[in-house]
């Protein structure tokens, strides 16, 4: 802010007095703006959990976590529960209000009328007259579905069958048309002596 102060005057004494700290610093937003997560650095007091495969860093006083599932659900997750534990701090009060009994008479207070039935519905005349055609659908082979991958290192790729009498590859004796084995010093099985 000094710097701020010092370049331009008026900009700081319009951020410092008209404005407030709480909207344009995100060091003193006081929760969640815009899906960041902010933090006070007045009260920096994190735990670093580890225990079997679970790993997280747990802030208690802005309640999140690394793992994310304290923000999102506003539930303490298991790492938060350990350092709340470790903390001598109460589980419950890590909890958000949404779960709270108040909130849910709240939310439910008042009455939720059905939907009625589609006579009844005011659409607006360009949502009627729309055509929607439905998404084109590929028909399916039959059978397993064919993938071309590459082989990996030390993978070899099937060879081709091997001829049990010519010797060549790409058939196999039973379909053999040639008369004459390719082999030294052995005498062809099909030719007469």
């Amino acid at each position: 802010m000094i710097e701020i102060s010092n370049r331009y005057p008026r900009v700081a004494e319009y951020l410092e007095n008209e404005v407030g700290f709480e909207k344009w610093s995100r060091c003193h937003y006081p929760g969640l703006r815009y899906n960041i997560t902010t933090t006070n650095m007045l009260n920096p007091i994190t735990y670093h959990v580890k225990g079997g495969k679970l790993e997280g860093v747990v802030d208690i006083f802005n309640k999140t976590c690394t793992c994310k599932e304290f923000d999102i659900d506003k539930l303490p997750c298991v790492h938060a529960i350990a350092a709340a534990h470790h903390a001598q701090v109460s589980v419950y009060s890590l909890v958000s209000p949404y779960y709270t009994k108040e909130y849910y008479l709240l939310a439910y207070g008042e009455t939720i009328y059905p939907v009625g039935s589609q006579s009844q519905w005011d659409v607006p005349n360009e949502v009627v007259t729309r055509i929607v055609l439905p998404r084109e659908v590929k028909e399916k082979k039959r059978g397993r579905p064919k993938t071309s991958r590459f082989p990996s290192v030390g993978e070899f790729r099937k060879r081709k069958n091997r001829c049990g009498k010519c010797g060549a590859y790409g058939h196999y004796k039973k379909k053999c048309n040639s008369q004459i084995r390719s082999t030294e010093g052995n005498p062809p099985t099909n030719v007469p002596i």
